[in-house]
């Protein structure tokens, strides 16, 4: 299908289109480079292993993470969570997390707890869709063994006031695992100054990077177990699997196509970033400001001010998100996200569960002219009704 009409406003899900210089990087780079890495002497195989170990580097000064060899990749921020909750619960811990959280924390917690007697609790977040430290802390108990957070809500588009959070966990002694899928490319994340232990990412999103690729990153002073194993190409002579880092928690071969493009998309944002997050941000309030005049729009997400993520959610006149989802695609070319944006517990707080809900993501390429016909298109269809 042709996407040149096609008004794309779900970077929240995937960010597209990409920028071109991340695809020629990828294609250039892996029809020059594509062997294994690490996994023989000659010269083609220790480059390769170089521009992975470039990349770490960079992902660790993009986030201010003290040891590049801390730096693990994975497919998604989804395989992250995972590797990181099964690397550091033991049958009996407690985990404290929140009703905002995605799917991505709240299976494997849910899963944890059915096979291996991990205990959770999820505090709640308030009408501007903040949690309350303090909350936190109050639901610690003696076997409380971690914290997860996601930095930024997909739903609703706000911050958690992680810093804060951060100091509360490092005075208790109880590690800090934030979920950056939302945050990481749209607003600076700090490790060392938000006094976070474990940072799970993904490259597809605002990192502008490829699908496929995504990753952990490891405060010095923390190990996780192994959960897999296999090859590494290095303590070759072992049965067991080695636990140096990165190779601790990572086994295979690497997805060398989505660690050249993400390397390409981190050289990108260290141009451009504030440019984008600036033009990311104008559309969002010009999208808000108009949708919230429309009669029969009900802004889920709070007005975007301070520090917010270009996401806002609505829904119309009741009507089930789907609806408006087709009709947005079908009779404008407008792509959004419907439904409960894998983030069930939000949507119940707010009583859009039955409904779903309309998520606009603008994103660092949409122009003033495509969000005014989003606007104009979502005036129509309340109209219908």
């Amino acid at each position: 299908m042709e996407t040149n009409d096609l008004i794309y406003l779900d970077n929240a899900a995937t960010s597209f289109p990409k920028p071109p210089e991340v695809l020629a990087s990828m294609h250039e780079n892996y029809a020059l480079y594509g062997v294994s890495p690490g996994r023989g002497s000659y010269d083609l195989a220790v480059y390769a292993a170089e521009l992975v170990w470039q990349t770490r580097v960079k992902l660790a000064l993009f986030f201010n993470a003290p040891e590049p060899s801390r730096v693990i990749f994975t497919a998604n921020a989804t395989d992250a969570l995972n590797l990181a909750m099964q690397g550091l619960l033991q049958p009996g811990d407690h985990v404290v997390s929140t009703q905002l959280e995605h799917n991505s924390v709240l299976r494997p917690l849910h899963h944890l707890r059915e096979r291996n007697s991990v205990e959770y609790d999820l505090v709640p977040f308030d009408q501007q869709g903040l949690i309350n430290p303090d909350d936190i802390v109050r639901a610690f108990k003696p076997n409380t063994r971690l914290v997860v957070v996601s930095h930024a809500s997909n739903v609703l588009g706000t911050v958690q006031p992680i810093k804060e959070i951060g100091c509360l966990c490092a005075e208790h002694g109880i590690p800090l695992l934030i979920d950056v899928a939302q945050s990481a490319g749209h607003i600076p994340v700090n490790m060392q100054d938000l006094q976070v232990s474990v940072i799970a990412f993904t490259g597809h999103k605002a990192l502008l990077g490829p699908a496929g690729i995504g990753g952990l990153i490891i405060a010095p002073d923390l190990d996780l177990q192994t959960t897999r194993f296999g090859g590494t190409g290095v303590d070759s002579h072992d049965l067991r699997h080695t636990q140096i880092y990165p190779h601790r928690l990572e086994a295979g071969t690497l997805n060398m196509p989505g660690i050249f493009g993400l390397s390409a998309a981190l050289d990108y944002l260290e141009q451009k970033a504030e440019m984008l997050q600036k033009q990311e941000m104008l559309m969002t309030k010009l999208l808000y400001d108009g949708l919230k005049e429309i009669k029969g729009v009900r802004m889920i997400s709070p007005e975007p001010k301070g520090e917010s993520v270009p996401v806002l959610t609505c829904t119309v006149k009741g009507k089930d998100a789907s609806v408006i989802g087709e009709i947005l695609d079908g009779d404008y070319q407008i792509a959004v996200r419907t439904g409960l944006h894998c983030a069930p517990l939000v949507h119940q707080v707010l009583k859009t569960a039955e409904t779903g809900g309309v998520r606009f993501s603008p994103g660092p390429f949409n122009t003033q002219a495509q969000i005014k016909l989003a606007i104009e298109a979502m005036a129509e269809i309340a109209a219908m009704w």
